[in-house]
């Protein structure tokens, strides 16, 4: 059980760090078409579209933030790999049909555990039910046989 709970963790821990990893993507991309000016690539395709000075960042700023970027890039990208490189091998599909089925069988026996639990607990209230019962009908026990 210990060792599924910390397969479970590994499994979350690798889910946030898949999630920061697309957030890194997402705002590399978003800074990149957003604080870059349109450059001709081809002579086919001219430029048609300037940015506004204030809209984009000088070369040298805009390397820097490009390098840092891939640097986050390649650090989270190396922190997922370490993690599914940790991540157990998966079970032979026998061993895992072999499993969910002693699984079941301790599931039915706790189902069947339950309703003998909820039947015995209905048993009783019954029991308690009538003795009250009882006691209430007969006004003799209810009387004081000091007085």
């Amino acid at each position: 059980m210990l060792q599924e709970l910390s397969q479970m963790d590994r499994i979350t821990q690798l889910q946030d760090e898949i999630q920061q990893l697309l957030t890194i993507m997402w705002s590399t991309i978003a800074y990149l078409t957003s604080r870059a000016n349109f450059r001709q690539v081809s002579p086919d395709v001219p430029v048609t579209k300037q940015r506004k000075a204030d809209k984009i960042d000088p070369p040298e700023v805009f390397e820097a933030n490009k390098k840092e970027l891939v640097q986050d890039l390649v650090v989270k990208s190396k922190q997922v790999e370490y993690l599914i490189k940790s991540l157990p091998e998966p079970e032979a599909e026998e061993v895992q049909a072999m499993r969910l089925q002693a699984l079941e069988e301790e599931m039915l026996e706790a189902n069947h555990e339950y309703i003998r639990a909820v039947n015995r607990a209905k048993t009783l209230h019954k029991q308690i039910s009538e003795v009250v019962r009882t006691m209430l009908d007969e006004p003799d026990l209810l009387d004081d046989p000091h007085s």
